[in-house]
């Protein structure tokens, strides 16, 4: 599997990086055999059906996995309707879209649509709740269960090895969290854990929001997670305090990632 940093700034774009969104892809067979690149994209905020175009066709995204329905995770999703219906060589497939809660009804609100519009051409919405499972070619999605203001999910990946594809490799994403029980469950021995980092130690004391660089550290270390990648940190928080934070309480490889990058697991 790779992971494509689409956007990762914490709860609006920045100036460097849409919000939250992160392309996860994996080489596997089709129905009939065939190879081909399966697409995964996770979160879709504020500017990333702008940057999606830079990495992936969106002709060819396979499905599309929200964390939860605060706007700074899934807005875009009004663009990709858009682009999906009033395609110049024709309306696209429609397209898989898994979260909790009611995916349409919240793009509905996004967009300011009537009632009567189903989106049923452009999307397929399904909810997911903890426990629920999906396959996305040879990617399998597990969902545990968020500590956030809203109903939220964590989102464990399970796929083939870039290097070796005979061996399954684990990203585990956390959207929006704080520490808890179940998170550490989603990212256990995981190779690579995307975890957000939005608040600071001892200047951001709300809890059930979200994590420190601290927390995610400790939520790293508990899981046994083998690298930390730290997301969504909003335009005012110190990415290199976050990392020290989290240094200092996980002894694996640690860094704030950047919108544009690309990770091979």
């Amino acid at each position: 599997m790779r992971l494509t940093i689409i956007g990762c700034s914490g709860s609006m774009s920045g100036k460097d990086s849409p919000a939250s969104s992160y392309l996860v892809q994996a080489e596997g067979p089709d129905d009939a055999g065939n190879p081909r690149t399966w697409t995964l994209v996770l979160d879709f905020g504020p500017g990333a059906m702008g940057h999606l175009l830079r990495y992936a066709d969106p002709a060819r995204i396979d499905a599309m996995v929200l964390s939860h329905l605060h706007a700074d995770h899934c807005v875009d999703l009004v663009g990709m309707q858009v682009y999906r219906r009033w395609y110049p060589e024709g309306a696209l497939p429609r397209l898989p879209v898994f979260s909790p809660d009611d995916g349409a009804e919240r793009t509905r609100a996004i967009s300011g649509d009537d009632a009567d519009e189903t989106y049923e051409d452009e999307f397929e919405f399904h909810s997911v709740k903890p426990g629920n499972t999906l396959q996305v070619g040879p990617m399998f999605v597990e969902f545990f269960e968020a500590y956030h203001t809203v109903e939220a999910v964590a989102i464990r990946i399970t796929g083939p090895s870039e290097e070796n594809p005979d061996r399954q490799v684990v990203l585990t994403y956390t959207g929006d969290t704080d520490y808890v029980s179940t998170v550490v469950d989603s990212a256990r021995n995981a190779d690579v854990l995307l975890s957000e980092a939005a608040f600071e130690e001892g200047r951001d004391k709300a809890e059930g929001i979200h994590l420190t660089g601290k927390r995610a550290g400790k939520l790293a270390t508990d899981a046994g997670a083998k690298r930390l990648l730290l997301t969504h940190l909003q335009p005012w928080t110190n990415p290199v305090r976050t990392v020290e934070d989290a240094a200092s309480v996980y002894e694996g490889d640690v860094t704030v990632v950047e919108a544009g990058e690309v990770y091979t697991i």
